[in-house]
């Protein structure tokens, strides 16, 4: 099979595929005991206090995303504000307004990061917005959004604060009590580097306890999980058992490996080599190397006629390598993915293969392709 160079799922370890040949009974106690580990190693790495609690939630990411757009935010009166500059941002929106909850949104176009003036313009000028939701690493472009610095400007305000994080956490630093983070929700299938099958949802112990009976689903409603996790140590409903377990290797191996640090040096590096060996084809970026973070790379399609992008795509599967379409709204672009148990050798193989496939599909002329 290809090395996924993907936002997920990815190319996972040895250690992780063989976690999962063992079967483990959802109510086995051994099972519970990793659960709990799991549990207590997220809320670790986000730097929770006490007062946070995990949440799993089998399904994927937008799984986790849904429980926590229909647990926690308002459903009359007051309005949730969700910062586009995506399709993630947008699929919040949607979800929202599928559930019939009041939203606002701040559109920043799919490559433009929203600034904290932009955000604090639009909370002044709507007074009824009492929740805001952004998106750490939004993967359409592959930009990190200034999190940080938005949640500062905001501090002092009622304001409960929800972070999409799915493909930044465990490579890009988070600090949930510093920066006053409400909730966070993330996935097992991103850069802790386990398989799909659940995500998670860490969030203030009092913003969970203030949901019993608010969300719309019985499936997604995070305060029951909560509750029946808190006291059992089992989940409601047939848990992933296997992605389980193959997360706790993940996680073992991460520790083991150096943690974030080094998590995010090694994907830094593999993004600095793959874009510069694209450059150096002739083949453009969409963002800057200030606005690109180590996830996910954004190139503009080549204009030369030869080019297309799935005759491109199985050329490069054929040899080794999976990459992923492009999701801008407005140029037409291809991504590559620079996550998952992937290293130099790895990106040194898919440059060579792409540099052949150019090759072979005679494309000569790579200037951007004008949508």
């Amino acid at each position: 099979m290809p090395y996924l160079l993907t936002p997920g799922p990815l190319t996972t370890s040895r250690g992780v595929k063989i976690a999962m040949l063992a079967d483990y009974g959802s109510r086995d106690v051994e099972f519970r005991e990793i659960v709990k580990g799991i549990r207590v190693s997220l809320l670790d790495l986000a730097h929770c206090g006490p007062n946070y609690e995990c949440v799993i939630m089998q399904g994927s990411g937008t799984f986790a995303i849904e429980a926590a757009l229909g647990s926690f935010c308002p459903t009359k009166r007051y309005k949730t504000l969700v910062v586009c500059n995506g399709a993630y941002g947008e699929r919040a929106a949607k979800i929202l307004n599928r559930l019939g909850r009041p939203v606002v949104t701040l559109d920043k176009g799919d490559s433009e990061a929203p600034t904290p003036e932009d955000v604090v313009a639009a909370l002044n000028a709507d007074r009824t917005i009492s929740h805001l939701w952004l998106v750490h690493c939004e993967t359409t472009s592959g930009i990190i959004n200034p999190i940080e610095a938005i949640c500062k400007a905001v501090q002092g305000r009622a304001l409960t604060i929800m972070v999409d994080a799915m493909s930044s956490f465990g490579a890009i630093p988070i600090d949930m009590t510093g920066w006053n983070i409400d909730v966070m929700v993330s996935s097992s299938n991103k850069c802790i580097e386990g398989v799909p099958g659940f995500a998670y949802v860490l969030v203030k112990r009092t913003v969970l306890e203030e949901s019993e009976g608010h969300c719309h689903s019985t499936v997604l409603d995070l305060y029951e999980q909560w509750t029946v996790l808190q006291r059992t140590g089992q989940f409601r409903f047939t848990p992933p058992t296997h992605a389980l377990v193959a997360f706790q290797k993940a996680l073992q191996e991460y520790a083991h490996a150096g943690g974030l640090p080094a998590r995010s040096a090694r994907y830094k590096h593999n993004a600095e080599l793959l874009v510069k060996g694209m450059r150096d084809m002739g083949i453009e970026t969409l963002l800057s190397d200030d606005e690109a973070g180590p996830i996910i790379q954004t190139f503009l399609t080549p204009r030369d006629p030869n080019f297309h992008f799935e005759t491109f795509y199985e050329a490069l599967r054929q040899r080794g390598y999976a990459i992923y379409p492009g999701k801008l709204t407005k140029r037409p672009s291809f991504r590559i993915g620079t996550i998952g148990q992937i290293d130099e050798a790895v990106i040194r193989g898919a440059l060579a293969a792409i540099r052949d496939v150019l090759a072979e599909m005679k494309v000569a002329d790579m200037h951007p392709l004008e949508s």
